[in-house]
């Protein structure tokens, strides 16, 4: 079995998964919070700059395409908004990469931003509502937990190629203080770190 096949399992694992879980409880299914997931107090846009590691994700169509060593790396661009470069390998060994621009759209937290790329359609935009909230972020900025006001994206990012088992605790907890379940977020494979694609809540 290919990786490729493998991904398409454990994503029809993970609809399956939640379907039955609905049905199960009925009534009793925990909602995720009525407002949008908080953003971090403040953020450091300069300390949160640098080339971040995804470590899990909920997956995304785009990203489908990624077997290993997902990263994104953020600079200054001269307008003041942060540049985006995200690039990963390939099933066939290449490179798949997207340049894009963050703005920042919460000044109090500077924690919310719309990110944008030219040629996505719905997402070309600059200027737009916040589709980059960060919710959850280590003191020393080694890893971060990231999603959207619909919660249906989330991506664990961290400075190095792996976390210690007390930093993954970390980001579980975080994720489900978001209103999200760890079960949905997919294991990114990374050089130097975690080898395979498994849910996070499994880990």
């Amino acid at each position: 079995m290919t990786r490729y096949r493998a991904v398409h399992r454990i994503l029809g694992f993970i609809s399956a998964s939640a379907a039955a879980g609905a049905l199960i409880a009925g009534v009793a299914v925990a909602q995720p919070p009525p407002t949008g997931p908080a953003p971090v107090p403040a953020l450091d846009l300069d300390r949160y700059l640098g080339t971040w590691n995804q470590l899990a994700a909920i997956p995304q169509p785009f990203n489908l395409e990624c077997a290993r060593d997902t990263r994104a790396e953020y600079t200054q661009d001269p307008q003041g908004n942060i540049a985006v470069h995200n690039r990963c390998t390939t099933w066939t060994g290449g490179t798949n990469e997207i340049r894009g621009t963050a703005k920042v759209t919460d000044p109090v937290t500077r924690a919310q931003l719309h990110v944008s790329f030219p040629d996505v359609p719905g997402q070309d935009s600059i200027d737009g509502p916040p589709n980059y909230i960060v919710t959850a972020l280590a003191p020393d900025y080694s890893w971060a937990v990231v999603t959207d006001p619909s919660r249906l994206s989330g991506f664990v990012l961290a400075r190095e190629a792996a976390l210690p088992a007390p930093a993954w605790r970390q980001v579980r907890t975080a994720i489900e203080a978001a209103g999200q379940s760890p079960c949905f977020y997919l294991t990114s494979p990374t050089t130097g770190g975690i080898p395979d694609i498994a849910p996070l809540c499994l880990r």
